[in-house]
């Protein structure tokens, strides 16, 4: 049995988890999107394990691989698997567990990297100037926006809170129960939010009803200073929209760790060296879940879900 682990940017599946039970398991490091490329390379294995969306197995690479019986993707789901495609062809999609409390963290890393002027500041004390040049921001007293409240959002309306900022959330489909049960004030709208938010953070997931909801009318309307940050996927946001915004001041700030495009291209327009260096954006390659504990989970999981398919009783299986 031929065993493909895909995308694992960091070298970490072999060392996180015991494969020795699978004596021809190949390890990529690399994401290939040409469709051909992908085609070739997978076409021996019988198991393919995926991280997250890093590769979309959609149905025309499903059906190009006749060897495929078992797909396993880290994390409780993932979108870019075609599920009815792989029960067509006859493949069984497995799935892991994953923790909670990463992504919120980088989101609170990011805002306070950017209300404190971080990144700024360190290139001033490497540079020219050699020491401070400016002056940052207290979230002590600052209004968290929230745009969706579900677990993660959740953990950072505690650890806002944690920082004395008082906190607020909208979502398409949030209630006054789910609300008061975070202890959040619950706005009305997006662009309610927006004007509120010194801080707005974006913890929804991906769907139909959420692609493109930060649009140039929710920037518009964003309060003067407002610090934006998304952690969750790069769709969500109208890339060009928060552009735009941020050359004129609405928003303030960006702190961006997912994109539309994965990994982000060499000439993509987010790439602007001038509101990089003028600390209005900050870009990290999507870290919002690649730490050590969380990847041992996924990684270790992930032979878990191989030894239960070959017993015959898959485990955690998508459909």
């Amino acid at each position: 049995m031929k065993i493909a682990v895909l995308d694992d940017y960091a070298g970490a599946a072999l060392r996180l988890a015991d494969w020795s039970a699978y004596p021809d398991v190949t390890v990529f490091a690399d994401t290939i999107t040409d469709h051909a490329t992908l085609l070739a390379r997978l076409a021996p294995f019988d198991v393919i394990c995926v991280m997250r969306e890093r590769t979309p197995m959609r149905a025309a690479l499903i059906a190009g691989l006749p060897n495929l019986k078992l797909i396993v993707t880290t994390g409780p789901r993932n979108a870019s698997i075609d599920l009815e495609a792989a029960r067509a062809h006859g493949v069984v999609v497995s799935s892991t567990p994953s923790r909670k409390t990463t992504t919120s963290e980088l989101s609170m890393l990011m805002m306070l990297a950017l209300n404190r002027r971080l990144m700024p500041e360190v290139a001033s004390l490497h540079g020219s100037a050699g020491w401070q040049t400016g002056l940052g921001r207290d979230l002590a007293g600052l209004t968290l926006g929230l745009i969706g409240l579900g677990n993660i959002g959740a953990q950072m309306a505690i650890l806002g809170k944690a920082f004395g900022m008082s906190v607020c959330a909208w979502s398409q489909n949030l209630t006054q129960e789910r609300a008061d049960e975070v202890g959040v004030a619950r706005m009305d709208s997006l662009t309610d939010l927006m004007a509120a938010s010194d801080v707005a953070s974006v913890h929804l997931v991906m769907s139909e009803r959420s692609h493109g909801v930060l649009d140039a009318r929710a920037f518009a309307a964003a309060k003067p200073g407002q610090v934006f940050i998304n952690t969750s996927r790069g769709p969500i946001v109208d890339t060009d929209a928060l552009i735009t915004g941020l050359r004129v001041g609405s928003p303030a700030m960006a702190g961006l760790d997912v994109f539309d495009v994965e990994p982000l291209p060499l000439d993509d327009p987010l790439r602007d060296a001038d509101l990089i260096a003028d600390g209005k954006l900050l870009m990290t390659p999507h870290l919002g879940y690649t730490t050590e504990a969380t990847f041992t989970v996924f990684y270790r999981e992930t032979v878990a879900a191989i030894d239960a398919w070959i017993a015959g009783a898959p485990i955690r299986v998508l459909t």
